[in-house]
């Protein structure tokens, strides 16, 4: 009885989801944590517009809904849960032909920013790298790694399964395969170069076939134990530092398209398929286009050339 003077006592959807959690509790098919979750969101929403009659909610409500908590800074995935949760409520009242039909069935998230791996300046590329190697074997290795990563932007497992063959050091390029098996020829840079023939000098393979950086049993170093390395070296070399293998790959990237404004080429570095990719990759802003653009194309310029017509 107290609980029906309650629900009387209540208008709007804010009645409705508290009938919605009761059932759910009543079904035992929840944990208590999840029958929280929903309830926190659905009594989240129906604040947003003001316990406002359930056959009066449209999409639009929905929308502001999400747009509001995506100017309030709510994380992604907070605001993918919140209308996960809407979409499950007014399905329930649409079944209970409460509804005519689901407000929230049609509307999307906002889309979840793809996070960027930490962007190196040259300065701290330069303290990274210039480390001497002392002849030893694993300094010798690891240098070479992180020179091919930083010098040809090489993805974490192409660099894995680089064998001799696939180096050219003669003419300065490896060859690579990427992803969906697509092979590319990459430049060496004389640092890698360098850091190349060292390590060779040190490792002494016995066939061409070998891997470039040899692991145990036969197989070549791990994605996994590279990237411990790079870390190890990061911590020492940086003032501990954590950077990951694709940070270098990233600011490889970065660098080279600050430097020639070539988005092109740099997608086939990269070995993007999508050149959109390469724009994400390198967080190229509109003010860096805009430059490239003037200094590039002919009409650009703000200043007629003499004598061309208007």
């Amino acid at each position: 009885m107290r609980h029906q003077q309650a629900y009387r006592a209540m208008t709007g959807i804010q009645r409705e989801i508290s009938l919605y959690i009761s059932d759910l509790g009543a079904s035992q098919r929840y944990s208590a944590a999840t029958i929280k979750a929903y309830q926190r969101d659905l009594n989240l929403f129906a604040s947003s517009v003001n316990d406002m009659g359930i056959e009066l909610i449209g999409p639009e409500h929905i929308r502001d809904f999400i747009s509001l908590l995506n100017k309030k800074g709510y994380a992604g995935t907070t605001i993918q849960r919140c209308l996960s949760s809407l979409r499950v409520f007014f399905d329930s009242l649409e079944k209970e032909n409460k509804i005519n039909s689901n407000p929230a069935a049609l509307v999307a998230a906002p889309k979840k920013q793809k996070l960027l791996p930490r962007t190196l300046d040259t300065d701290q590329v330069s303290k990274l790298l210039d480390f001497s190697d002392d002849g030893k074997h694993i300094l010798c290795r690891d240098k070479a790694i992180l020179e091919l990563f930083y010098g040809s932007g090489l993805r974490l497992s192409e660099l894995s399964n680089l064998t001799l063959n696939d180096l050219d050091l003669k003419d300065h390029y490896v060859k690579v395969l990427g992803k969906r098996e697509k092979q590319r020829l990459v430049p060496l840079g004389r640092k890698s170069v360098e850091a190349l023939k060292r390590w060779l000098n040190v490792y002494q393979p016995i066939n061409n076939s070998a891997w470039l950086f040899p692991g145990r049993k036969g197989k070549p170093l791990s994605p996994r134990a590279i990237q411990l390395r790079v870390k190890a070296l990061a911590y020492r070399q940086l003032e501990n530092q954590d950077i990951h293998p694709h940070s270098l790959r990233h600011s490889f990237a970065t660098h080279m398209l600050e430097s020639s404004g070539d988005l092109r080429s740099v997608q086939e570095l990269l070995g993007h398929s999508d050149i959109s990719t390469t724009q994400i990759y390198t967080h190229l802003d509109f003010q860096h286009l805009a430059e490239v653009y003037d200094r590039a194309h002919p009409r650009a310029s703000s200043k007629d050339s003499k004598g061309t017509p208007e």
